[in-house]
């Protein structure tokens, strides 16, 4: 089976990462958390947005950035709104790992032109100045998982008490 990596950098929303961690745990994505972050891990928001997913993922957490990379190796995506590659012309390989950043600032600037070809952006218009940060994460993370077929997920659903 095909891993996905989300990493959240410094999240300072709780509700967000909540949401984040549900679409982890729905999809088999793993979630990676970089600290600092905004809130403890034991925040109300932040379990009552997971609901009763919380058995289901698989989470990591790290101080900060350099803590992060010292343990983990992979292909490495940034999404930003600075990119100037779209996230849905970018093939994304088995165990990538797909960053995002803190709801007011994004991923640091020099993380970004460390790796200018490995940002993507999710196309908007001009005027908006970015997504929801869980939007933004469950669109990268549906897109990596339909270019790899969605493999191990459900793909049918059934009507009580009626047949497709």
């Amino acid at each position: 089976m095909a891993t996905l990596n989300i990493v959240m950098v410094e999240p300072e929303i709780p509700q967000n990462t909540g949401n984040v961690a549900r679409t982890c745990a729905a999809t088999g994505a793993r979630l990676h958390l970089v600290g600092p972050m905004g809130f403890t891990i034991d925040d109300k928001k932040l379990k009552r947005a997971g609901l009763d997913y919380w058995h289901l993922l698989d989470i990591t957490y790290y101080e900060n950035l350099e803590d992060f990379f010292a343990k983990n190796k992979g292909e490495f995506f940034f999404f930003t709104t600075k990119a100037l590659n779209t996230h849905s012309f970018v093939s994304y390989p088995d165990n990538a790992y797909l960053f995002f950043g803190k709801e007011t600032k994004g991923l640091p600037e020099e993380l970004l032109l460390q790796n200018r070809d490995r940002c993507v952006r999710i196309p908007m218009i001009d005027e908006a100045r970015s997504l929801n940060l869980s939007n933004s994460v469950a669109i990268g993370v549906y897109e990596a998982l339909r270019q790899w077929g969605y493999p191990s997920l459900q793909n049918k659903g059934q009507l009580h008490n009626h047949n497709w």
